[in-house]
């Protein structure tokens, strides 16, 4: 319980040097294409490159291949290489990427449920 206690009074800080989880996780997944790529990955299963590539369109490959590399670094995505020719790699979640899908799913139901909400906001301030 005192554990506890010191990590939340930490936690109110929010320094920008040494580890701040919420600025380390939110830096990571809050990029442009992160949270497309695990969704991507939860809805179709095991894909390889090109099929991520096709799902979210607008991506570049090197965009695409760095996205992968940060989140497999990150042990969110695992990948998997074929010895065959031509090679065959695949994509798919880990458990640790599984367990943030229930997140990510509660934050774009948020987000389809206020959008309506942000825009007319936006709108009132311009």
């Amino acid at each position: 319980m005192f554990n506890m206690i010191e990590e939340i009074k930490k936690m109110q800080k929010f320094h920008p040097t040494g580890s701040c989880p919420i600025r380390d996780v939110l830096s990571r997944l809050g990029d442009k294409w992160s949270m497309l790529v695990l969704v991507t990955l939860n809805a179709n299963g095991t894909m390889r490159f090109s099929d991520i590539h096709k799902t979210i369109g607008d991506i570049s490959q090197r965009m695409l291949t760095v996205t992968l590399r940060t989140l497999e670094s990150d042990g969110l995505v695992e990948r998997k290489i074929y010895a065959q020719v031509p090679p065959k790699v695949e994509y798919n979640l880990t458990s640790t990427g599984h367990s943030l899908i229930p997140h990510v799913e509660a934050l774009v139901e948020w987000a389809l449920e206020y959008m309506p909400v942000i825009l007319k906001n936006r709108m009132a301030e311009s």
